[in-house]
């Protein structure tokens, strides 16, 4: 491996950035090419100051600071974009995926594959976390035909120029673990061990989980089209059988899930752009930031009290005669 960017996502874990830079460049201190990519999702606290502290420190310490939330996904593209090593490893700051861990997918990599994702042994999550990360993967697969490696998660190591490949696909919502098999990827899991968090607060929530799901099934998919068309069929036939309170229940259904469509389809006709950068100590490309690469002017001087200061007025209008 010739060189490795470490991309760390980071949203609200101000009390967490030192520790990450600190243990990722022990478990890593043996890589003479080494990168580390912070990427500041938007925080409301310390963090980007912490981020420029370590960078001060580190020359080896790029950022990219959004200029708002928004989302995992678009943390992954953003590294992806502006790694500058062949080889990346994405790991979140909070050390659930202890950094001594990257060794293992490293070596698995170096077998030939593009991607090789970290599957959580003995994970330390909530409950709730735990069934309902594995029920949307089961219904993803089993219900809706999309191929999700079983068990992968973010902690992952992956060819630069795969992941920005996946990254400029123009998905209305991008999945990375579904997107990787979908473009042919060649990928392995691999076993690794997982820990409880030591600083910070967990960043999930059960709705968000919810609506992740929904955008991966809807995105991914068009099975649930062929659903429709069999609640049809069954709505139809019980409204001639005389129930006419089935026919309608699943008469609702239908709507329900074509509004959903039709939902996705006027949000992927939006110009939008997955994430816009604020602040960075990398050089940026004109179109990730929100004024186009033309920098911040100087705001117009304010008129002092001084009459003579303040311009003429315009002449008035004639009147036109009537």
């Amino acid at each position: 491996m010739t060189g490795l960017t470490v991309i760390v996502p980071c949203y609200n874990e101000g009390a967490q950035v030192e520790e990450a830079h600190r243990a990722i460049g022990e478990a890593l201190q043996d890589v003479s090419d080494l990168e580390f990519l912070f990427i500041d999702d938007g925080s409301t606290d310390d963090t980007l100051t912490r981020i420029r502290n370590v960078a001060a420190d580190d020359h080896r310490v790029t950022y990219l600071s959004f200029t708002r939330n928004f989302g995992l996904e678009a943390a992954h593209a953003a590294g992806a974009r502006y790694a500058a090593k062949p080889w990346c490893v994405q790991i979140d700051a909070d050390l659930q995926a202890p950094p001594e861990e990257i060794r293992k997918l490293i070596a698995k990599a170096a077998e030939g594959y593009d991607v090789v994702f970290g599957i959580r042994e003995d994970r330390d999550d909530p409950f709730i976390r735990r069934i309902g990360s594995n029920g949307m993967h089961w219904a993803a697969r089993r219900l809706f035909g999309i191929d999700v490696p079983r068990g992968a998660s973010s902690f992952r190591v992956i060819r630069t120029s795969v992941a920005r490949t996946i990254a400029d696909l123009r998905f209305g919502t991008p999945y990375f673990i579904a997107a990787v098999p979908l473009v042919g990827a060649r990928y392995a899991l691999v076993p690794t061990e997982h820990r409880p968090r030591t600083a910070g607060e967990s960043k999930f929530r059960v709705t968000r989980l919810i609506g992740y799901s929904f955008e991966l099934f809807f995105s991914y998919s068009w099975r649930p089209f062929l659903y429709v068309y069999l609640a049809a069929v069954v709505g139809v036939l019980a409204t001639l059988l005389g129930l006419g309170s089935v026919g309608a229940a699943l008469a609702l259904a239908c709507v329900a899930v074509l509004a959903r469509y039709l939902h996705r389809f006027m949000r992927d006709q939006q110009p939008s752009r997955l994430f816009y950068v604020r602040e960075a100590n990398v050089e940026l490309r004109h179109e990730d930031t929100i004024d186009g690469g033309t920098g911040r002017p100087t705001p117009p001087v304010a008129f002092q009290d001084d009459e003579t200061a303040r311009p003429a007025p315009p002449p008035a209008l004639r009147e036109v005669a009537s």
